[in-house]
């Protein structure tokens, strides 16, 4: 494949300078589009060493307003990443909306760079993570536009010794360096998979014969320009689209369709034969009760157990995250804090979710949850999870139809990456009846101590259970998987529920330990 690339058409210094002016004016003017039009850019370079990213990024950004932009240098793994999964550090990088990341370097270097290459297998699914990537934050509205500068093994010769003749430069160039020059060929065949493998509809690579770096600019500066017109005429039709959508909400003439009303492979993005059947909630036995005396001692055997479970987990280094959805009132702090007295608090973090900050709101929605996934031997323990994109987001239409439909898929990737990484991921839904939560409203309602724990919202919400009802049995049809299955737990009584949740960690843990 980079055997064929070939030169752009030769022009004449004076004509390929106009160009390149005209282009970094018109640059200058788009970026201030899609700044008001919160569209978010991310522009990558990958290529040979010495093929010229630095200079063609300081090309890309000398007309553009140094506010609306960042240049991240991902080189190499940062070695305290390695205790994090794969995509943990790039989707850090993902910029807010409106705003460009340029990256010199990038994901890709985990599979092709042949400092970070690794064994078949997790190159395959490091690949299979990417394509989720790049496809989540393309959905999100993100334009994605990647660059590969290639350059032969004699132009890299030539370079590395023009850099070496002189004493400001000559550091640049390393005995590493000329190792990786003398494998070009073994590179080479790691570039062209990695290029064959990503270059896809929504994010195509443009490889760049980098020998003339004045030609390289003119043909960043075109690819780019067409890339960001286009966002902007698409952003319009969203607008629009999205428009249409609240307006029929507003008038009562909008109806959702049940996603599990579509084919199930799509819907949830090729889940359908790891996805474990589930109940439908209205089905499930609540009648589940202990004594307090069965209580005390399971609870006390279970949490010594799983202390010496951490302990283990630790030294294995592997994470687990825990999600806890469910019933407002139907015991997620209880069973969270009897969850937690086990651990070492120097290896656990509960992470309440409460409604997105301003950053939060103006990035892709699982970037939160991606910048708060553990560190191996660590616990995460979510009160409130990414499920909200299908619930609450989904039934007081605060995000498009369209997006929502799209998460059951982003959000099985999501905890695929995650189980690939090494992780024990789990997820509980806390299931009570309508009239326990009438009871537990009420005592909470005429409580002084408790008053805190109940507020308007949940009056409101508490109106639409059937509709939530209907979304929660759809969401566990749909990302109940093998990798990350539900689990329900009867929670009329908060005894059962905490011992419940206790030792299915428990058991989930032995068997991801053996």
């Amino acid at each position: 494949m980079l055997k064929d690339v070939s030169r752009a058409s030769a022009m004449d210094a004076d004509t390929l300078k106009a160009l390149r002016d005209e282009q970094a004016l018109r640059l200058m003017v788009l970026q201030q589009q899609i700044r008001a039009a919160k569209i978010p850019v991310i522009v990558l370079f990958e290529g040979w060493d010495a093929s010229g990213k630095g200079s063609a990024i300081g090309e890309l950004i000398r007309s553009l307003d140094p506010r609306g932009f960042k240049v991240h240098t991902l080189d190499l793994d940062d070695p305290a990443e390695e205790r994090y999964p794969f995509l943990h550090r790039y989707w850090k990088v993902a910029p807010l909306y409106g705003n460009m990341a340029i990256l010199d370097g990038s994901w890709y270097r985990g599979v092709s760079h042949p400092e970070c290459r690794t064994d078949e297998e997790t190159t395959r699914q490091r690949l299979a993570q990417i394509l989720d990537f790049e496809s989540q934050l393309i959905a999100d509205g993100t334009v994605l536009i990647k660059f590969f500068l290639h350059i032969t093994k004699k132009e890299q010769k030539k370079r590395f010794q023009e850099l070496e003749s002189h004493k400001s430069t000559a550091w640049r160039v390393t005995e590493l360096d000329w190792k990786h020059h003398e494998n070009y060929a073994e590179t080479e065949k790691a570039y062209d998979r990695m290029i064959e493998a990503t270059n896809t509809k929504e994010a195509p690579w443009t490889v760049i014969h980098a020998t003339d770096r004045r030609q390289v600019a003119s043909q960043m500066y075109s690819i780019v320009i067409s890339a960001l017109e286009a966002a902007l005429r698409q952003k319009e039709i969203t607008n629009e689209r999205w428009a249409a959508e609240k307006a029929a909400v507003a008038d009562g003439t909008f109806t959702h369709p049940s996603p599990l009303t579509e084919d199930r492979e799509t819907i949830s993005g090729g889940f359908a034969r790891d996805l474990i059947g589930m109940p439908r909630l209205a089905d499930v036995n609540l009648d589940h009760s202990l004594t307090r005396e069965e209580y005390e001692e399971r609870l006390k055997n279970a949490q010594k157990k799983l202390a010496k479970l951490h302990n283990a987990l630790y030294l294995k280094k592997a994470p687990v995250i825990i999600g806890f959805e469910g019933w407002d009132a139907a015991g997620k702090g209880g069973a969270i804090k009897r969850l937690t007295r086990a651990l070492d608090p120097r290896g656990f973090e509960v992470i309440p979710t409460a409604a997105p900050s301003f950053a939060e709101l103006n990035h892709h929605y699982l970037w939160r949850f991606w910048n708060a996934v553990p560190k191996n031997g660590h616990f995460a323990i979510f009160d409130r999870t990414w499920y909200g994109r299908v619930m609450v987001e989904r039934l007081e239409h605060l995000t498009p139809s369209w997006r929502c439909d799209q998460a059951y898929a982003e959000i099985n990737q999501f905890e695929r990456s995650l189980f690939e990484s090494g992780a024990v991921v789990l997820k509980f839904w806390l299931h009570i009846s309508p009239d326990e939560q009438l009871a537990r409203f009420t005592d909470r309602q005429n409580t002084p101590e408790k008053r805190w724990k109940i507020t308007d919202e949940d009056w409101r919400n508490r109106e639409k259970w059937p509709l939530y009802e209907q979304a929660v049995d759809e969401m566990l049809a749909l990302t109940s998987t093998r990798q990350a299955p539900w689990v329900i737990v009867e929670s009329c009584d908060k005894l059962y529920a905490r011992i419940k949740v206790l030792e299915t960690v428990i058991d989930t843990v032995e068997k991801a330990l053996k």
